[in-house]
């Protein structure tokens, strides 16, 4: 069992991430990502997490997420990603690990980093050219950030609070720079 540098406690804030095996896929067809968001909503009770902000790329995964409980990796995320895994490999007909080891985790300690991370990871899908504007992509949190969307997973508040509306968060997030990159660069995929 790998041992990780970073202790899991409640009421702190973390980014979640992951990625393919060799950065290959961890979607194959449509039903995956609806699949994975699926496992999400059944692993992340409300009593043990909140899902701050998400983002489903093809190849890797981020998640912003406030913690309930200390026993976030054995309680959730061992589970989840097994779950997942499984799934997956059955119906395409695979073996082995989905996932390039165990997920990344990040403490995010500072309000600031929050709110970069957040932009950072609904940037992600135009970033990586998958989409020329973050309110066409289906598989992340943003349409609930800038009001498009109602959702139940992502509980954006925590945000959304520091903007006076979903409007002010949109601007803010199209309003991205390298420089601000430098802010949050500790917090990215590795």
């Amino acid at each position: 069992m790998t041992m990780r540098k970073i202790k899991f406690r409640a009421a702190q804030y973390y980014h979640i991430y992951n990625r393919g095996v060799n950065s290959q896929p961890i979607f194959f067809n449509d039903e995956n990502w609806s699949y994975f968001i699926k496992r999400l909503r059944h692993y992340c009770r409300s009593d043990l997490i909140d899902i701050v902000a998400y983002c489903l790329m093809p190849n890797h995964y981020h998640l912003l997420v406030h913690l309930k409980c200390n026993d976030f990796s054995s309680k959730i995320m061992q589970p989840f990603t097994v779950s997942y895994t499984k799934a997956v490999n059955r119906q395409i007909g695979r073996v082995g690990p989905l996932f390039q080891g165990p997920f990344k985790a990040k403490l995010v300690h500072k309000n600031e980093y929050l709110v970069h991370l957040s932009r950072y990871i609904h940037l992600n899908p135009m970033l990586a050219g998958l989409v020329d504007h973050p309110a066409k992509y289906a598989f992340s949190s943003y349409r609930d950030y800038a009001g498009l969307r109602n959702g139940t997973l992502p509980k954006p508040e925590i945000v959304l609070s520091q903007f006076p509306s979903h409007q002010a968060y949109a601007e803010f997030v199209e309003s991205y720079s390298h420089a601000d990159s430098k802010l949050i660069e500790h917090l990215m995929l590795d």
